[in-house]
């Protein structure tokens, strides 16, 4: 691949992620200070909506109709649109949460837009394509230190940059030099013109049919059950960070990323040594460990506490996530791979994150009651449940999941 690709296409995954990153991680704490503290569920919920939606969209129309690039250019250009009307609708709730999952619906598809632009233009994937993903967590690390240091300067008194609009108009300028830019990179013409799509196919259906087996039912009901816990994570931490009176709250989330690339590289040792099924077992054990961290931490607000707690997502994500992947992958053969990826994309950050968000979300209002905030102890209380429901799946996982090494090919 030439450097000139390269570098446009290592800019495109770098902004892909800096717009995530950019509100993702500050939309709670700007929603709890605008009268909302009780809907904060709702962006983490309309975001796994909108991620059940994208392979329709994608595979039924994106993938068959339309130039690659001009559609992810297109789309993160109406995103731009919404996400600069949002602000805007802080005074009424539901139009707020109606623009979000408007902001979603045109974000979520270009995730899957963006990997196609690449491996089109990629000869060895599996060599090429990391060293262009790694981009995307730069960009979202990137992102919480300049709403930390950077827009933190254009705030009085102790007001937080996350309980401004500032990470909220960031995100819309980022995806709308994204938008432009995509139309300047390399052309991509539709990956399935011609070609018939079914629904069922999207979500992986036929799939599920040839995979089936106990094993396999275990690894899918344990995967949609961790995602619960994971959605209280991705949810409450930085309104928990923000009670326990941390100053940098964006930046200090993005240890969790930085501990996801370290831990990324360090993958391959574990693996050999560990296999399938504790690389697993390991990802939801860092979970456990993750929320009882924060609960022990969270009265005398012990700040190593807290920070490992963040850094252990980078364990969370890598050995459970990742190496699911790869056990799908190995699982599958060459004509279901994609459609055995979409199902497990479906299963957790579709319909797990979706169920996980609104199971959290009545939970935190049911501490909250008619306070604006959680107190130190209320907090502690509130990871304890995260906690405990990680480690019943983790015990369910371990007695259950009884896959061979010989046949995922350890």
């Amino acid at each position: 691949m030439k450097a000139a690709l390269r570098a446009q296409l290592s800019v495109m995954m770098f902004l892909e992620f800096f717009i995530w990153g950019s509100w993702y991680t500050t939309i709670g704490v700007y929603m709890s200070n605008h009268d909302m503290a009780n809907l904060t569920h709702w962006p983490y919920t309309v975001n796994p909506i909108a991620a059940i939606v994208a392979p329709f969209f994608v595979g039924l129309i994106a993938d068959r109709f339309f130039a690659t690039q001009k559609v992810l250019g297109t789309l993160h250009i109406l995103g731009a649109v919404f996400m600069f009307l949002t602000p805007s609708a802080t005074g009424s709730p539901v139009l707020f949460i109606l623009l979000l999952l408007a902001y979603n619906l045109c974000y979520m598809p270009t995730m899957s837009l963006a990997n196609t632009i690449c491996f089109h233009k990629m000869s060895d994937q599996e060599k090429e394509f990391p060293l262009i993903r790694v981009f995307g967590t730069v960009g979202w690390i990137v992102a919480g230190l300049i709403i930390s240091f950077v827009l933190g300067n254009f705030v009085a008194g102790n007001i937080k940059p996350e309980q401004t609009a500032m990470p909220l108009y960031m995100t819309a300028t980022a995806s709308l030099l994204l938008g432009i830019f995509s139309f300047f990179l390399p052309n991509t013409p539709p990956p399935a013109a011609g070609r018939k799509v079914s629904a069922s196919s999207i979500i992986g259906v036929d799939a599920f049919k040839q995979l089936a087996s106990p094993s396999f039912f275990i690894f899918l009901i344990s995967s949609f059950l961790i995602c619960i816990p994971l959605a209280a994570y991705y949810n409450f931490t930085q309104l928990f960070l923000e009670g326990v009176q941390f100053k940098n709250i964006a930046a200090t989330q993005t240890v969790g990323q930085v501990s996801e690339t370290l831990f990324m590289l360090l993958m391959p040792f574990f693996f050999v040594r560990l296999g399938v099924k504790w690389m697993l077992a390991a990802g939801m054990l860092a979970w456990v460990l993750r929320y009882a961290l924060f609960a022990l931490g969270a009265p005398d607000q012990v700040s190593w506490m807290i920070l490992t707690g963040i850094a252990l997502h980078g364990i969370c994500y890598d050995f459970f996530f990742v190496t699911g992947q790869i056990y799908v992958d190995k699982k599958a053969n060459a004509l279901i791979r994609a459609q055995a990826q979409g199902l497990i994309v479906f299963v957790t950050y579709g319909v797990g994150m979706l169920v996980g968000a609104q199971i959290a979300g009545i939970v935190f209002n049911s501490f909250l009651g008619t306070s604006k905030a959680l107190g130190l102890q209320q907090w502690q209380n509130f990871w304890w449940l995260p906690c405990v429901f990680a480690a019943a799946v983790l015990l369910f996982f371990i007695v259950t999941f009884k896959e061979r090494k010989t046949q995922i090919g350890k």
